[in-house]
């Protein structure tokens, strides 16, 4: 192979990203280990595991101070992720160093330069997806949620109160996302500021639907307890629909995912049955916008079949 050295140093560097975020999570789970055998032998004490130590703190610093590192902070918060900004970010440059210097190698540098543009957008998408799957997670937990709440209130308690039990008794990402409501109550901001906060950050129908609902009843003062008893089953019956359709479309995702895939079968195919004729390809102007249009043809094929695809439930 042609660009050996290049390939040699991606993958080494590769390696070590994942090696230091191996022995940053084996300390991480040591520390907590550690920390709950220590509350087990104080019998059971109330205080909180202290957080994992925070990497590239000088980086997260920096970051905090720009708009950038002010957006990326805010998107991670909303995924539910043990990461800060800095962190983050410095796992991101030295994942797209080592595209850069792999695929350059296996395919040809100019592909190295696409693979670090195709890493910016994943990157970005990474945290959109995480994102969905906690919000995915939480409708999921909002059946068991509207039961708790209408168990609750049906017992005579305050609303605050039921949404601090709900806290307790859930599961992340409800637990932790109505612990963080119980917070902000807690420290005097309004029901509707909370809960509000709450559907920004997990955009769904269904949970705006319930905060509408709790908002409402706590302004009129109306029957709280029958309202969440027919959201419970609305929102088990959307349950359901949404789990035969994710089955149904299943089939269009994978066909979305292997479009992109097959045109890098067929550039390894291409360049295994004549070695460098990719470098060839790409030596001239008229062969990389020929290569930008294709991948571009190919990405907007993989965006029209998730589009046709996406039915709202």
């Amino acid at each position: 192979m042609d660009n050996l050295p290049l390939l040699t140093a991606g993958v080494t560097l590769l390696a070590g990203v994942l090696a230091v975020i191996g022995v940053h999570l084996l300390a991480s789970g040591r520390a907590q280990r550690q920390a709950l055998v220590e509350r087990m032998a104080q019998g059971g004490g109330l205080a909180a595991l202290p957080g994992r130590r925070r990497r590239f703190g000088g980086v997260d610093r920096r970051l905090r101070g720009t708009r950038l590192g002010l957006r990326v902070e805010r998107r991670i918060a909303t995924t539910g992720l043990d990461l800060t900004a800095g962190e983050y970010v410095v796992y991101v440059v030295a994942v797209l160093v080592a595209l850069y210097f792999i695929i350059g190698a296996v395919f040809a540098p100019f592909f190295g330069g696409l693979a670090v543009i195709a890493g910016l957008w994943g990157a970005n998408a990474f945290l959109t997806w995480q994102r969905v799957k906690r919000t995915e997670a939480f409708i999921n937990q909002l059946p068991e949620l509207t039961r708790v709440l209408a168990n609750a209130t049906q017992a005579g308690l305050a609303l605050r109160t039921a949404l601090a039990m709900a806290a307790e008794e859930l599961d992340d990402p409800a637990g932790r996302e109505l612990g963080i409501v119980a917070d902000q109550l807690a420290v005097g901001r309004s029901l509707d500021e909370a809960l509000g906060e709450l559907a920004d950050r997990l955009p769904s129908r269904e949970l705006v639907v319930l905060v509408t609902t709790l908002i409402l009843a706590n302004r009129a003062g109306g029957q709280v307890v029958s309202s969440l008893r027919n959201l419970t089953e609305s929102l088990e019956e959307r349950k359901e629909t949404r789990r035969e359709v994710t089955t149904t479309l299943s089939q269009i995702k994978v066909t979305a995912m292997a479009v992109p895939l097959l045109g890098l079968g067929f550039l390894l195919m291409i360049n295994g049955m004549t070695p460098g004729a990719l470098d060839k390809m790409t030596g001239s102007v008229v062969g990389q916008t020929a290569t930008v249009i294709a991948f571009g043809l190919y990405v907007l094929g993989a965006f029209l079949i998730r589009r046709v695809s996406r039915i709202q439930v």
